[in-house]
């Protein structure tokens, strides 16, 4: 029997083992794709206990405390810290098979040196260790990111954003780690929602463009774009149901839009053609500045509407969707390159049934502009567990090419969480090393080497083309 979670985790053979160890394991760490908060960073924040940076707003954690009939006091409610920490451990335990006690003991033992096994009748010790290491000064946001092995950060920025934290880190050179924003226009492509008009007013104001017409919108994103540009923005990120592709003339979107605006209610043919005409004048902006284009799609958010009318969005009551079309996402792929206008795009979706039609789709668009030009995202979200990213990973190299493959990206909102890329990076070696064991790739160390530090981080960054 292997010990719980030692230096060997996940790794079953001697090539796995070599390939983590000598190569994968000091690779650092490009979190090109989060959700933290640059001011916390900037501030330097200091967490009072581990309820704080654990449990704060992890909505993978509340809703497995749910699953286990958790009331919602002890989750998002008002309960005190060290009681929803006593729920959380009671959770943990019943957790056999989970990424997330995976993750969970991952951080323990990386971030506070415990190598027990978190539950009910060891939450106390848990808590007391946790809590006497957050109070050192090396424990504060900025000394996680450092130990973490952490070069650089995207964050996740609406297009009104002031940017205002990234500009203060950028100036403040006691911080080596390069944080840059990511801009996500999710709330100017959703004209179907009752945000829309709302938005409108706010781009309007952080724009300087007075937003009349859908031309209008465009000069208004076009300026905020600008702004982005100036500070380091080269990234950008939608969340979609689905790539949509309903094509229509200029001149009928400038109608939908003008419909939108005074209050009008859309079909559903007129909100996939505006959001099509919107999403194509966006990637055709992120041609014309190399920015990278990401794509996250296939989940249907929100579906508890008795617990969203309490707690809002990105709460844990979103799943994953059986609707994504391939035509309209190769047709709208097909839009930008007929006119030579199809930036560096990275495809996600969140149905793994999804992983063969984009190995099959990302390979009509590859071209010699750039190495893996257009790219299969990590496993996402409710599939960046063991099966999961192993089913991803053999998909892309069934299909297309793992060995340029730009590998993990956080995703999250905890500064403990950088250990997912190691829960990946042992994964990836596993299967690797798995492949040479079994003769079907040669035992070549230097290509070996090379293969695992790219995806670990070598690729991210040619990808991106951050001055690292």
């Amino acid at each position: 029997m292997k010990p719980f979670m030692d230096k060997d985790f996940l790794l079953s053979t001697e090539t796995a083992k070599k390939l983590f160890h000598n190569y994968a394991e000091s690779m650092p760490i490009l979190d090109y794709h989060c959700h933290i908060n640059p001011q916390e960073i900037a501030q330097n924040r200091q967490f009072k206990n581990i309820t704080e940076v654990w449990l704060g707003g992890d909505h993978y954690k509340w809703r497995q405390m749910r699953s286990n009939g958790v009331d919602e006091y002890y989750i998002t409610g008002d309960a005190p810290d060290r009681e929803k920490f006593q729920k959380w451990a009671e959770t943990l335990e019943k957790l056999i098979g989970n990424p997330l006690y995976h993750w969970s003991h991952l951080e323990l033992q990386r971030y506070f040196g415990y190598t027990g096994h978190l539950n009910g009748e060891t939450a106390e010790e848990v808590w007391n260790l946790c809590n006497e290491k957050l109070a050192q000064p090396d424990m504060s946001v900025r000394g996680l990111i450092k130990r973490s092995g952490v070069t650089l950060i995207c964050t996740t920025d609406d297009p009104v954003d002031t940017l205002e934290w990234h500009e203060k880190l950028k100036a403040d050179d006691t911080f080596d780690v390069q944080v840059l924003p990511a801009w996500r226009p999710d709330k100017a492509t959703n004209i179907e929602k009752a945000t829309f008009l709302p938005y409108m007013e706010s781009l309007s104001a952080a724009s300087g463009v007075a937003i009349k017409t859908f031309a209008d919108l465009k000069e208004a994103i076009k300026k905020r774009m600008a702004y982005f540009d100036e500070r380091g923005c080269s990234v950008s990120d939608h969340g979609l149901d689905y790539v949509i592709y309903v094509p229509a003339s200029e001149e009928e979107v400038s109608s939908i839009f003008a419909k939108a605006m005074a209050g009008g209610t859309l079909t559903a043919e007129e909100v996939a053609k505006y959001k099509t005409a919107f999403m194509l004048f966006l990637g055709r902006e992120y041609h014309s500045r190399n920015w990278v284009m990401q794509l996250h799609y296939g989940c249907k958010r929100d579906n508890n509407g008795l617990m969203f009318e309490k707690l809002g969005p990105d709460t844990g009551f979103d799943c994953i969707s059986n609707y994504a079309p391939a035509q309209q996402l190769a047709d709208f792929l097909n839009a930008l390159v007929s006119t030579d206008e199809l930036p560096k795009t990275i495809l996600y979706s969140l149905n793994p049934c999804d992983n063969a039609v984009i190995g099959t789709v990302i390979g009509c668009f590859q071209d010699s502009s750039a190495v893996g030009k257009i790219q299969q995202g990590s496993a996402w979200w409710f599939n960046d567990h063991k099966t999961g990213m192993t089913e991803q990973m053999i998909s892309l190299a069934n299909l297309g090419m793992l060995s340029n493959f730009v590998g993990m990206l956080t995703d999250s909102r905890s500064f403990l969480s950088y250990t997912r890329h190691e829960y990946f990076r042992r994964i990836l070696c596993e299967l690797i090393g798995g492949w040479v064991e079994n003769g079907e790739y040669p035992d070549d160390e230097k290509a070996l080497e090379k293969i695992v530090k790219g995806i670990c981080y070598n690729n991210a960054v040619r990808y991106f083309g951050f001055d690292l």
